[in-house]
């Protein structure tokens, strides 16, 4: 078979497994970008003892555990507390004055992970004094990954790096209280996630579930097609207050999006947004 032939037939393969795993598990990568699902699913097959794509996912669909595993791969899963300093320095400086008008402002951190971004907000609110009447939202469509965001236990190996990455982005207090360490991990403290509420959400499939004033969803849609970019953008939209924030990975943009105009610039060389 010439390689354009195995090129093709990887791809038929490929759309054949993402409507394979809508049907059996309600997971929707369809609208995700082909170029990433390729790279993932290739490192998945030989992880999972699959020599072709077919082979997997008739895997799945016999032995369902296997979608767990698959989930590891197709969903991302790396990030550090206060990742780009910069923009949660904006954060705590520019947008937590605002939030701290409301009564109890809310938060929605899309695309949580393992929970490295939930923890850096609540640790600026925390430090701005905002922590004990807010409300965060930490949603993923992986499971398995909320439920390491839900116990906020990292290795110990890290804490330098959220450590220096705290300081750079004005931490006011000692990294160290915010954790204690025991056998090469760090425990967050509870009292950091006694204002989260931890679920599994799909940004291609689910709805809105709260009006919030302030969404984090940061190097996620890079992932998306135009359509669920476009999808995942009108979700903040309609979460978001009047005047509500969004904040986006540094190599995102709304400027092609049609929801655009929901939007104004607030620090956009920050990806920082403003609902209009």
């Amino acid at each position: 078979m010439s390689g354009d032939a195995r090129s093709s037939a990887f791809e038929i393969e490929l759309r054949l497994l993402l409507e394979a795993i809508f049907l059996r598990f309600h997971y929707d990568f369809r609208s995700y970008s082909m170029a990433s699902l390729r790279r993932r699913v290739t490192a998945a097959l030989s992880a999972l003892g699959c020599e072709t794509v077919s082979a997997l996912q008739e895997k799945i669909l016999h032995q369902p555990e296997t979608f767990t595993a698959l989930l590891q791969y197709l969903t991302v899963q790396v990030s550090d507390m206060f990742r780009d300093p910069a923009f949660f320095l904006a954060f705590r400086q520019h947008v937590v004055p605002e939030l701290a008008t409301y009564p109890s402002p809310r938060v929605w951190i899309a695309g949580a992970s393992s929970g490295e971004e939930v923890y850096t907000v609540a640790i600026i609110l925390a430090e701005e004094g905002l922590l004990d009447r807010a409300l965060l939202y930490a949603t993923d469509i992986n499971p398995d990954a909320i439920a390491k965001a839900k116990a906020g236990v990292y290795a110990e190996e890290r804490i330098p790096t959220f450590a220096a990455n705290h300081r750079a982005a004005g931490g006011k207090q000692p990294f160290e209280r915010y954790y204690t360490s025991a056998y090469g991990h760090a425990a967050f403290d509870r009292k950091l996630r006694d204002r989260v509420v931890f679920a599994d959400h799909s940004l291609a499939t689910d709805s809105v579930f709260a009006e919030v004033q302030a969404v984090t969803c940061r190097n996620v849609l890079i992932y998306f097609d135009r359509t669920l970019q476009e999808r995942a953008v009108g979700l903040f939209r309609d979460a978001l207050s009047r005047r509500g924030f969004l904040g986006l990975g540094a190599m995102e943009s709304l400027q092609l999006t049609k929801q655009s105009s929901a939007f104004e610039p607030f620090l956009p060389e920050l990806k920082w947004y403003r609902r209009s």
